[in-house]
């Protein structure tokens, strides 16, 4: 059964039913937190055994529990939903890019939208979070996952649209401060837990309203995949983290195909001002007030990586 840890600025907490007990560690960052289990298995007996003397977890401030600097690295296009909505047909190549750890931001923060941001959009996604290095050239089967994936976290990769298209740039337009919110919870995996990844449900809202519901079944390319060709190019440490791509929802979707025929004729700059006039009609993307929910989990519980609540507010 995994173990949920929640971080805040007093330290890190194991949290059963609601209620949290406080490891005693001197762990700082995520991967010292790895490397003293035995101080999160001695909270976790804790906490099974003393019930509702535990500290309630909604009068925890919660942080991200990935803390940074650390690599942060994405996939892209990694559920079949996603790339109908992108418009890709055939096969898709499996295409990495990384995003600032400095986009990193706690489960309840405010996503800021930089002022130039006109089409701020969502993607929730599951994150692993490596406990093992994986240096160049390690090939990853699925019963090696264990060995290298400490634990998994919910994860938000806020896009500016209008950059990323525009330029070409996943990296800046998926790197603003605040565009990468993650937790509340790292849960820390056995591996008995493995074998029910495909059971992981990820669902978004905006304003209660449902934009992206799908499991892990749709993913393309999984974990010890998506591993083993990461490691052709990139090496990994322990609290490095990896968003695994985004189901099918989001407010970007590709034109009809008419339209994409027509627009390939024109000049860059007219076929994207024709684009983003047609956006702006879209009102799937954020704006000041907007609140995203987000969840992933198992339909048991088993695996549960808690409720991530984020307001949307302008750049003051």
């Amino acid at each position: 059964m995994s173990t949920n840890v929640l971080r805040t600025a007093e330290g890190w907490w194991v949290v059963r039913d609601e209620r949290a007990v406080r490891i005693e560690t001197k762990a700082v960052t995520t991967a010292e937190l790895l490397v003293d289990r035995e101080a999160v298995r001695e909270a976790d007996r804790e906490a099974i055994v003393s019930g509702e003397t535990g500290t309630p977890v909604a009068d925890l401030a919660a942080l991200s529990p990935v803390t940074t600097p650390c690599r942060v690295v994405a996939q892209m296009v990694n559920y079949r939903s996603h790339a109908r909505d992108s418009g890709f047909t055939g096969e898709i190549p499996p295409t990495f890019f990384r995003k600032a750890s400095g986009s990193v931001s706690g489960p309840h923060d405010r996503v800021v939208r930089p002022a130039h941001v006109k089409f701020l959009d969502y993607e929730v996604e599951l994150g692993l979070v490596m406990g093992a290095p994986l240096p160049i050239g390690t090939v990853v089967a699925e019963p090696d996952l264990p060995s290298y994936v400490a634990g998994l976290v919910l994860t938000n990769d806020v896009s500016a649209r209008d950059v990323q298209l525009t330029k070409g740039q996943f990296y800046e337009s998926k790197s603003y401060p605040t565009f990468t919110p993650t937790g509340p919870y790292l849960a820390l995996l056995e591996p008995e837990d493995f074998p029910h990844l495909l059971d992981l449900r990820l669902r978004l809202s905006v304003n209660g309203s449902p934009r992206q519901d799908r499991t892990l079944a749709d993913m393309i390319v999984r974990p010890a995949q998506a591993l083993t060709l990461l490691a052709r190019f990139q090496n990994l440490d322990p609290g490095d983290l990896l968003l695994t791509g985004t189901p099918g929802g989001t407010a970007l979707k590709a034109p009809p195909k008419p339209v994409e025929k027509i627009g390939a004729l024109l000049p860059p700059a007219l076929k994207w001002k024709a684009f983003f006039k047609s956006q702006a009609r879209n009102p799937h993307y954020l704006h000041e007030g907007d609140v995203v929910t987000a969840t992933i989990a198992t339909p048991d519980r088993r695996i549960d990586l808690g409720e991530q609540r984020t307001p949307v507010a302008d750049v003051r």
